[in-house]
């Protein structure tokens, strides 16, 4: 398996995504000292050829905050801004994440704007997409999540409804103003983003511990999975939520991150705290078809490339990113 690979010395990473709009771009966020002191970094990296194997990961500019960054989400409408997550319980929205920018050294070194409300560490961010471009949605350790407007100081609306830390809430790619979220206290919360009076739409027991991850289908609009402390992957199904529809083993340690494949249906990958990055076709059963032991620290951060077929980047708190295609899809045309 052909892996281009970063170091970034010091800094532990805990979240990665590509850019929706360069198939080379993505942006990294991490923490010094594992997340537990110090400030953290967000990293602009780049796939650029070399003469050797192809392919090179190189850093095109280094941001700085004075906490821990635990997660980054590109804007989904313009190529050069994305916002990021950090333990001092604020949100950052930062521009000039380009090359131009970056080789002109004319990237910002300060946020556009930095949006605090939270008490605590925010774990949990993501962006909006087609129907919601300007909302932000934060999930905290201070047991809410957070409905913004990137363009207001203030939140639109705060939800109540985990008795216990948030890790993980993910817009519905596929329903308007659905989202889903997952904590510490066990339950899959579901919600209406525009139910301003801030409850859950539903809540279930989804794991017997905590719930560390969620991801919903690219293809299926009634489908999402969720990863627990107890290292299983459960498949739930929104017309039949009374039980999951199957589960998976990852591993005897939790499971940190989910991510569905949008280049495939029946494709899964999961990071893990065994050091391992674990990727399933559903349509060969419930074993993994392949597990990539790259890392020598918890596996914290996962996304697929929207660009190239079946790439997939993963990052660890051994300050190490892996970019690469798992070896039994490489030559597939899976639809």
């Amino acid at each position: 398996m052909q892996t281009q690979t970063h170091t970034t010395t010091d800094r532990h990473g805990y979240s990665l995504r590509f850019s929706p709009f360069e198939a080379n771009y993505l942006l990294l966020a991490t923490s010094q000292l594992y997340g537990l002191a110090g400030g953290g970094s967000l990293f602009l990296l780049a796939q650029t050829p070399n003469t050797v194997d192809g392919q090179n990961l190189t850093e095109l500019c280094r941001l700085e905050w004075s906490d821990g960054l635990f997660d980054v989400a590109w804007c989904p409408y313009a190529a050069d801004i994305a916002a990021t997550a950090s333990g001092d319980g604020s949100l950052q929205i930062w521009s000039g994440l380009d090359a131009e920018a970056a080789m002109g050294q004319q990237t910002p070194k300060q946020p556009l704007i930095c949006l605090q409300e939270h008490k605590n560490e925010i774990y949990s961010l993501d962006w909006g997409e087609k129907w919601n471009y300007h909302t932000l949605l934060s999930a905290s350790w201070d047991c809410t999540l957070k409905l913004w407007d990137c363009n207001r100081q203030n939140s639109l609306t705060t939800f109540v409804g985990h008795t216990d830390l948030i890790y993980c809430a993910k817009f519905s790619p596929l329903i308007a103003n659905l989202f889903a979220s997952v904590s510490t206290d066990g339950q899959l919360n579901l919600w209406n983003s525009l139910d301003f009076a801030g409850k859950p739409l539903m809540s279930i027991e989804a794991h017997p511990s905590e719930v560390l991850a969620c991801d919903w289908s690219h293809f299926d609009r009634n489908i999402l999975v969720t990863g627990g402390s107890d290292g299983l992957i459960r498949g739930w199904d929104l017309r039949k939520m009374r039980t999951h529809v199957f589960e998976l083993y990852s591993g005897e340690f939790a499971v940190r991150r989910l991510a569905c494949s949008p280049h495939s249906a029946s494709v899964l990958a999961s990071a893990n705290y065994d050091f391992t990055t674990r990727i399933w076709n559903l349509d060969c059963g419930e074993a993994p078809q392949e597990i990539n032991e790259q890392h020598t620290e918890f596996v914290c951060g996962l996304d697929w490339n929207p660009h190239r077929n079946h790439q997939l980047a993963d990052c660890g708190w051994d300050s190490v990113v892996n970019v690469y295609t798992p070896q039994f899809l490489k030559d597939t045309t899976m639809a």
